[in-house]
């Protein structure tokens, strides 16, 4: 009996070999003896197949980063810390990439937002012979991968724009294999690396933009603790022109005279969505998954996030932002950092959200809401109490308890008053993200301010050298995503353009 649709594709070859032909194993044979082989043995651990057609992008990306044995920092399923295509969707609304794929601008934004480092190029960018070296560059260690972003049809495959990890080289006859993760569609297979750069080197009919390659690897440093900069909304492109454009303009144009007229000039143009653009990383879990006390491993991770939020409110920079926040001269400018929300309302919102990331429902259409808050205490290290706002978000006819940890200091900053159900306003924590997104400027930012003296006093307020290596670390990472979408912002050829690469297969 006939049955509908499709079973595999038969692999034109040539130009590719499939991996498990007999010529496909010498070639393997050859590259294990050569050396060129590195990188396989991590990826071939974790190689997956996409979930959805359109889930390239996806899957080659969770399969380099557990590869690379990155620590998602949150959990997959049960008590498994795991990536997952469905957990990676800081970027881009998981059901957009179920219908039209990602861009390869987004793949990147992704790889940096799950915590590696990337090294992004369009063929625009450089030439065949430095790709050829960061191929070799990585098939003689596993402490890096190459992804690549490439046209089906430069190898006579069925299907258009594709991404795959890159699973080893081969010097002798110049081929790369290719860890397709469209497995339900073709198998591993050798391909001719001048070939490969062929079928990068094409343009997106949707965008006119050059396809490429991204080297990723795990990073020197541990990714941020408290904040991280998101693109997931495209209002991101404005803010991060404002702040790396903008910012310096003014500061060049206007007579500043003081602390207060810089901040006033900052916040005064501030974009209305500035808090999509910069978000806290909270620490949500199921109630079921997590129980009803605190893991020390959890524990671990709040002692780290109060001792970051108490360096940063111990800058000075810190309390001139809050003496300028608490003036009546900018109370308008307030509502951008949430100045109107409550702990309760910002639960409500995190537990909603991350309900669904947890249950891998991130971006769909359906709805969930919550019910209800509530504020409880455990015990933490040392017996110190541990806040824990519990929410019941409903989706439909289910309903499930979300827990949302929150340090103690902001629990003080968001409240200001003995009873936390009683929280108003939410500006001290404003605060916080002003003061540490100020401190993740580019230095030159303040070069323009006139006022010899005031010019000496920003380079002292926002000089690396004088905070704590925690707080250095928090602010680098902020930092290094600063330049990076404003690589994206500044040219729109670059590695971080979020011009749609098509993912079809």
């Amino acid at each position: 009996m006939a049955m509908a649709g499709l079973y595999r594709r038969i692999l034109p070859s040539p130009p590719a070999v499939d991996f498990a032909s007999n010529e496909g194993k010498k070639l393997f044979i050859d590259a294990i003896q050569a050396g060129t082989m590195e990188g396989f043995y991590k990826l071939i651990s974790y190689f997956q197949t996409q979930s959805e057609p359109a889930y390239c992008g996806l899957a080659s990306l969770s399969m380099v980063l557990n590869a690379l044995a990155i620590d998602p920092r949150r959990k997959w399923k049960g008590p498994w810390r795991w990536f997952d295509e469905s957990m990676l969707d800081c970027c881009e609304p998981l059901e957009k990439v179920k219908a039209e794929g990602i861009s390869f601008g987004k793949v990147v934004c992704l790889a940096q937002c799950a915590g590696a480092e990337v090294e992004a190029f369009r063929t625009s960018q450089t030439t065949v012979d430095h790709f050829r070296q960061f191929v070799k560059r990585c098939s003689v260690s596993d402490s890096c991968h190459v992804v690549s972003s490439y046209h089906r049809g430069a190898f006579k495959q069925t299907g258009t724009g594709h991404f795959s990890p890159i699973g080893g080289y081969h010097a002798g006859s110049d081929m790369v294999l290719i860890l397709d993760v469209a497995r339900f569609k073709y198998p591993p297979h050798w391909v001719p690396l001048a070939l490969l750069w062929e079928a990068m080197d094409t343009v997106d009919e949707k965008t006119g933009q050059r396809r490429g390659f991204m080297l990723i690897s795990r990073p020197q440093r541990d990714p941020g603790l408290l904040y991280t900069l998101s693109c997931k909304h495209e209002s991101w492109v404005g803010v991060a022109k404002y702040l790396m454009d903008d910012v310096p303009r003014l500061l060049k144009s206007e007579d500043v005279k003081d602390m207060d007229g810089v901040l006033s000039i900052l916040c005064a143009s501030l974009p209305s969505d500035f808090g999509k653009f910069i978000q806290w990383i909270a620490e949500v879990r199921r109630e079921r998954d997590g129980g009803t006390g605190i893991s020390e491993e959890e524990k671990g991770r709040l002692a780290m996030k109060e001792e970051l939020l108490k360096q940063v409110q111990d800058t000075d920079l810190f309390k001139h932002i809050v003496d300028f926040l608490s003036s009546t001269s900018c109370c308008r400018r307030v509502a951008v950092f949430g100045g109107n929300e409550n702990l309760h309302d910002i639960a409500a919102s995190v537990c909603s959200q991350g309900l669904e990331i947890l249950s891998g429902r991130s971006g769909t259409s359906g709805c969930s809401c919550c019910r209800e808050t509530c504020l409880k205490c455990v015990n933490g290290s040392s017996d110190k109490p541990l806040t824990v706002l519990s929410a019941t978000i409903v989706n439909g006819k289910n309903e499930e308890k979300v827990d949302m940890l929150v340090p103690q200091s902001l629990m003080k900053l968001c409240c200001g008053a003995p009873d936390p159900n009683n929280c108003i306003r939410t500006q001290p924590a404003g605060s916080n993200i002003l003061t540490a997104l100020l401190l993740a400027l580019p230095p030159e930012t303040w070069s323009g301010i006139k006022d010899v003296k005031l010019l000496e006093e920003m380079h002292s307020l926002v000089l690396m050298d004088n905070l704590p290596a925690m707080l250095q670390e928090e602010v680098l990472h902020l930092r290094r995503q600063l330049y990076l979408l404003k690589k994206c912002q500044e040219n729109k050829g670059s590695t971080m353009h979020p011009a749609r690469t098509t993912s079809a297969h």
